[in-house]
């Protein structure tokens, strides 16, 4: 994402960013703060709810737990290689990018023509459980159109496909996009836990011509192909 002053380029998730250290254990699906969705193992099938005592003679029996919920099938953990999604014609190798020593995101360096996109590494890989997220850049240095140019094409069912280290290829399904001011970027719901294995795709919108700043990020919802 270029602006005027390439000096001057916003984080591509500035206000994400700044959370990111907080919900690194909400990306790898490990133990969440109290409150937020936890996709933890699936539980077994074998395993039956735990009965209570018997209840008093002449009192009705106390209500059985409801059954363990599960939880969608998922790929094991495979790193990503490459990114596709034919019906907008991309097709881009895929960086692994993680973290700057101040806690922000690393971002896909701009190198005149968008660049690859980036797989963030303290997300889960694509096909595993939880949400996997990917950077592109909307535009480009001398004015070129980015990697995710087009991300606002996307329809509801158009796929994702992710392939990967395993020889594996992990098909995802566009559930919907959206659109939000940086300075309202919804954290929790993009890099928290999901019960089944889910892709985010982010980039930039919103170009303020006054300050060459990007005021918005624009993000893909997709979902695991059953």
């Amino acid at each position: 994402m270029t602006t005027k002053n390439p000096s001057r380029r916003g984080s591509l998730l500035a206000s994400a960013a700044a959370g990111v250290l907080l919900l690194l254990t909400l990306a790898g699906c490990a133990a969440a703060p109290a409150g937020s969705p936890d996709a933890g193992p699936a539980p077994s099938a074998s395993v039956s709810p735990s009965v209570g005592p018997s209840a008093p003679a002449g009192q009705p029996p106390a209500p059985e737990a409801p059954p363990t919920q599960q939880l969608p099938p998922v790929l094991g953990a495979s790193d990503p290689l490459t990114l596709s999604i034919p019906s907008i014609g991309i097709r881009t190798d895929l960086l692994h990018l993680g973290l700057r020593e101040n806690g922000s995101l690393e971002v896909p360096p701009d190198t005149g023509n968008g660049a690859p996109a980036s797989w963030y590494n303290g997300s889960p890989t694509p096909g595993d459980r939880g949400p996997s997220v990917m950077l592109g850049h909307v535009n480009a240095l001398g004015g070129n159109t980015g990697v995710f140019a087009d991300l606002q094409k996307l329809k509801n069912g158009d796929e994702i496909n992710v392939s990967r280290t395993d020889a594996s290829t992990a098909v995802f399904t566009v559930d919907r996009g959206a659109l939000y001011s940086k300075d309202q970027f919804p954290t929790l719901e993009v890099y928290g836990n999901t019960p089944g294995a889910e892709v985010r795709l982010i980039t930039c919108d919103g170009y303020d011509a006054a300050t060459g700043l990007f005021d918005d990020n624009y993000v893909i919802y997709a979902k695991l192909k059953a």
